[in-house]
């Protein structure tokens, strides 16, 4: 396999992806989900303006492609090799600085969570992101209280729930060059959903991006 032309050539993927390591890694692919180095590097092989361009087509990637994304997302977030992942759940300790005469009407939070055993947007099969929207669907049904919501596949959605979910500003779309070109689009739209309680203040994303 060749080494491929990046063309991003400012990108850390072109800093990071020598010719060494491309004849040590190029042919792998991961347990997961058959990911491989050229489907990580995509973005940066196929368009001149990115700065990471690559993404993880599952959990193993980071391990199996470590010498390219060990370095990578070391120069990103500027820390050391050594530096270790630490959290912190205890919200008292979170302080703010919010004016009392400007108050806060609104607010988001967004969290992104991925499951073991399935690959990332990227690299994840058809089998797998099918049985990812039926876990939530199913999992979903059991939300009680306040989370009780409807979960609105859009396979099959109907127009009148398309549109009222745009007009809330809630509904992802497809097109974006990044997307299609890392895989994260395939298969579109099977698979993908969303969620959202009566009140609409809790929404979820099902197979949306996440790499």
């Amino acid at each position: 396999m060749s080494f491929p032309e990046i063309k991003s050539t400012h990108s850390l993927v072109a800093k990071h992806v020598t010719a060494e390591k491309w004849e040590k890694l190029g042919s792998h692919k991961t347990a997961t989900s058959g990911f491989t180095l050229g489907q990580a590097i995509a973005c940066a092989v196929q368009f001149d303006d990115q700065h990471c361009g690559i993404y993880a087509g599952d959990w193993d990637s980071y391990k199996d492609f470590a010498d390219v994304f060990d370095p990578i997302i070391q120069e990103y977030h500027g820390i050391s090799a050594d530096a270790k992942h630490t959290s912190d759940m205890d919200f008292s300790k979170i302080t703010g600085n919010v004016n009392p005469e400007a108050p806060v009407h609104s607010t988001r939070i967004r969290v992104g969570r991925s499951i073991d055993g399935f690959g990332l947007s990227p690299g994840i099969t058809r089998e797998q992101r099918v049985g990812v929207e039926k876990l939530f669907s199913s999992a979903s049904k059991k939300f009680e209280g306040e989370l009780a919501g409807t979960y609105y596949p859009l396979t099959g959605m109907e127009e009148s729930v398309r549109q009222l979910l745009v007009d809330d500003h809630f509904l992802f779309m497809s097109g974006d060059k990044n997307l299609q070109a890392s895989g994260m689009e395939r298969d579109w739209p099977e698979g993908r959903g969303i969620f959202h309680n009566v009140d609409k203040t809790f929404l979820v994303w099902v197979n949306e991006e996440d790499q």
